[in-house]
């Protein structure tokens, strides 16, 4: 009999053992299974608050309509809050045709010590020009220009011996300032952006998007000189031995315009782009209700010599802000 008790014993021990066992493998997978579901619930709640802001976002975003636009690309930005208003395939790669000519601009403004110096425009230059059918603000060959009114040669009537007179004068040759150009793209954070020329004449691997030259334009806006060039209308430049009363030189976004006024604002400036893979482009700025707005268009069925429809876009979405902000 105590030998059974014994045996009974040891069995005992033994099956409270395995239940022991038993229950600290339930334990373990209990508590596995909990870890996971916390985990998974935290990783949830991180989300969410992303997720309602992507969608808070697109929802300001549509407040501003895209469906009527001609520009294929657009980007609208307030600039007293950097907040994107409309962004219609803004990533997307474009030919910036001559909105190039801002970079062009702007660097040539923060290169050059003395904006009255003059610069000769070499002769051999035009021809090439004049083959490629390039757009020019009408300054000659051989003659020596002020580098303030190549800048505005550069950004009111679009000319590309001016483009190409500052480039030579900068850098040395156009190929160098290219150079320069892409350098301070890259500096800018134009990351979609290639620049393999000064004027926007059409080449494959000379590319941005809207977003980029949005970037471009806010930065040059920084820059009173710019900005002063960029927003005029017209400008008449200094006498020269070839032009003794110098040229009137008129930007070819206001002269497409029977007026600068929007709902609750105008529009302050802007630089047109065209070539035939581009089709129309426009990079803009205006003010309403006291806030600055820009918005850059690219991709708009037309020509020079069809109705602007670019610029059309300025004004419908121009439009909408002022009726939003008051709705």
């Amino acid at each position: 009999m105590r030998a059974d008790r014994q045996k009974y014993k040891r069995i005992k021990r033994k099956i409270n053992r395995a239940l022991s066992m038993i229950c600290v493998c339930v334990v373990c997978i209990i508590a596995l299974f909990l870890t996971i579901y916390l985990i998974r619930n935290n990783t949830l709640k991180i989300e969410s608050p992303l997720k309602i802001k992507e969608t808070r976002i697109y929802e300001e975003i549509d407040l501003i309509k895209v469906e009527d636009l001609y520009s294929s690309n657009a980007i609208l930005i307030s600039l007293d809050d950097n907040d994107i208003l409309l962004d219609k395939s803004s990533d997307e790669r474009i030919y910036p045709a001559s909105l190039t000519k801002i970079m062009t601009a702007i660097l040539a403004i923060e290169n050059l010590s003395d904006l009255d110096e003059l610069i000769y425009l070499s002769e051999d230059m035009f021809q090439e020009l004049y083959s490629e059918n390039a757009s020019m603000a009408g300054f000659l060959p051989n003659e020596e220009v002020a580098a303030i009114d190549l800048v505005y040669g550069v950004l009111l009537p679009s000319g590309a011996e001016s483009a190409i007179g500052l480039a030579n004068a900068i850098a040395g040759s156009e190929e160098n300032y290219v150079k320069l150009m892409n350098k301070k793209a890259e500096k800018l954070g134009m990351n979609n952006t290639h620049f393999t020329n000064s004027t926007g004449l059409h080449e494959i691997n000379h590319y941005s998007t809207v977003k980029d030259i949005a970037i471009l334009l806010e930065y040059a806006l920084q820059n009173d000189t710019f900005r002063e060039v960029y927003t005029s209308e017209r400008h008449t430049t200094k006498a020269t031995y070839l032009h003794p009363d110098g040229i009137t030189l008129r930007s070819t976004m206001f002269k497409k315009m029977e007026t600068q006024d929007v709902n609750g604002g105008i529009i302050e400036g802007g630089k047109t782009g065209y070539t035939e893979e581009a089709k129309l482009c426009l990079a803009s700025l205006a003010k309403i209700d006291g806030k600055e707005y820009i918005l850059v268009t690219a991709d708009a069925e037309g020509s020079p010599q069809t109705e602007q429809f670019n610029i059309l876009d300025a004004f419908n979405v121009y439009n909408q802000i002022f009726l939003k902000d008051n709705y």
